[in-house]
């Protein structure tokens, strides 16, 4: 039998800890609470926990901070609980680190729900000889050796290895983060729209008829600056990473 899902809560208020760490337990997670961001991150740096539920309004140092200081040594996914409904705070705490966000009051199935999408994200190797999916339209942009190893105006992704590198320097990126670039890199010249990397997000394989709000969608816009950060990319002149305005992204062209 496999080791249980660690989950780690780092909430200040009783009430939302507890029935985080319900929600949490009945989706098989071995749940560690924390009531304040110092002892989340202690709490984390020992438990290396797959996903971590963190507020931003914490008694000693923010929902922001804490991210900023686990991202530093985990790549847990990391789901922000805030009362603020303001573009602003939502936008800082996914450029801080965090993969999602939920607004307070919340519904438990929907915690739930962006739970199980991340965990179906894949975390370990492949089986041997299974490729990953490529996409026929990839060949004028990207070099694809097989099981999901790419090579692109020099960025190098390895699906195996959960790996990036750029001109032979390895990159640390968010799971979000390398997602979708993989997902960029599979479909080559052809512009996946916002929808489609949020359906990807949730590991939803076509259009199943799920909601995908403005919200959703700005998320997306946000993880891809943060990508366009740690690669050097530039949006005015993008080697990797083209925007195609109003509709979404598509990898720049090859040969650069």
């Amino acid at each position: 039998m496999s080791e249980a899902r660690v989950g780690l809560v780092i909430e200040d208020d009783q009430d939302i800890r507890e029935l985080v760490r319900a929600v949490l337990t009945q989706a098989g997670f071995d749940v560690t609470v924390a009531g304040s961001g110092s002892e989340g991150v202690k709490a984390a740096r020992i438990l290396k926990p797959d996903v971590i539920t963190l507020d931003l309004g914490l008694p000693d140092i923010d929902g922001f901070e804490v991210s900023r200081q686990i991202r530093e040594f985990s790549d847990a996914y990391i789901v922000m609980l805030t009362a603020r409904a303001e573009e602003l705070d939502t936008l800082i705490g996914l450029e801080s680190g965090a993969d999602d966000y939920l607004t307070k009051p919340f519904r438990p199935r929907e915690l739930r729900a962006r739970i199980a999408a991340m965990m179906r994200r894949p975390r370990s190797v492949p089986d041997a000889g299974e490729s990953a999916p490529v996409s026929d339209r990839t060949a004028d942009a990207v070099s694809d050796s097989g099981n999901g190893h790419y090579n692109h105006n020099g960025l190098e992704l390895s699906y195996a290895s959960r790996s990036v590198s750029v001109d032979g320097q390895e990159l640390n990126l968010t799971r979000t983060e390398f997602e979708l670039l993989y997902a960029l890199l599979e479909a080559g010249r052809t512009v996946r729209t916002k929808s489609d990397l949020v359906r990807r997000l949730r590991d939803e394989d076509y259009d199943v008829g799920s909601y995908i709000s403005e919200a959703d969608e700005r998320s997306v816009e946000v993880h891809m600056g943060n990508l366009r950060k740690k690669l050097g990319d530039s949006p005015q002149q993008p080697r990797w990473l083209q925007t195609v305005r109003g509709v979404g992204y598509r990898l720049a062209p090859g040969g650069r």
